[in-house]
């Protein structure tokens, strides 16, 4: 199975991908991971990358590109993969379009997680953290047992920047501008599945598989 995940921040794409990937026995392949990786490796990529980051600026799509490129060519990647987080923009797309063509690979379908604004803005501007030890919990779906304290250690639990209301609507925008047309893009190469991200993630498993069927 060769397979990219699609959805909005927000939609659970981070839970279904550790999912499907154990389900068809293939590689994660998140560009946080390669990012990572690149950099804790010291390679010329992720030097480059690092240069970037710290002036605090993008990593161009050509600096990505590559780190891509170079993490299809390991051999857990032979059975496929499930790719996370890339190809972000139809650049992106098109460049990994030429690399499987070089490979003479074919991809087997782009999975979109679908879900409205609304349900988006409420799960992630209702996200708590715990100052202490990073867990998560939830004002709606997983509340704490006390207001503002961690059930795991009694920390304070605080809101996130990022998932702050305002913050969580830029990201959305963001996403619509620049990585919405991803999807038209594999519609029309006829790959495109599309499933509801609302409901309980074993529902929304169940739904991926029968969609990849």
């Amino acid at each position: 199975m060769r397979l990219i995940l699609v959805g909005p921040p927000g939609a659970g794409k981070g839970t279904q991908a550790v999912f499907l990937a154990a389900h068809y026995g293939i590689p994660h392949i998140s560009t946080g991971d390669i990012f990572r990786a690149n950099i804790k490796g010291e390679t010329e990529l992720g030097k480059l990358a690092k240069s970037y980051m710290d002036a605090g600026n993008l990593v161009p799509d050509s600096v990505t590109n590559e780190m891509l490129k170079d993490r299809l060519t390991h051999s857990d990647t032979a059975p496929g993969f499930l790719l996370d987080g890339y190809p972000r923009n139809v650049g992106q797309a098109e460049f990994l379009a030429d690399v499987l063509v070089e490979k003479s690979i074919t991809l087997d379908a782009v999975l979109e997680l679908a879900i409205p604004n609304e349900e988006i803005i409420k799960r992630l501007s209702g996200r708590r953290t715990c100052r202490n030890c990073g867990a998560s919990s939830h004002v709606i779906f997983d509340k704490p047992k006390v207001d503002g304290v961690c059930d795991n250690c009694g920390g304070e639990l605080y809101q996130r920047e990022d998932d702050k209301e305002e913050v969580v609507a830029n990201r959305l925008a963001v996403y619509a501008e620049q990585t919405e047309p991803i999807i038209a893009f594999y519609r029309d190469l006829g790959l495109l599945k599309v499933i509801s991200a609302v409901g309980e993630v074993s529902e929304i498993s169940a739904n991926a598989i029968a969609a990849l069927k």
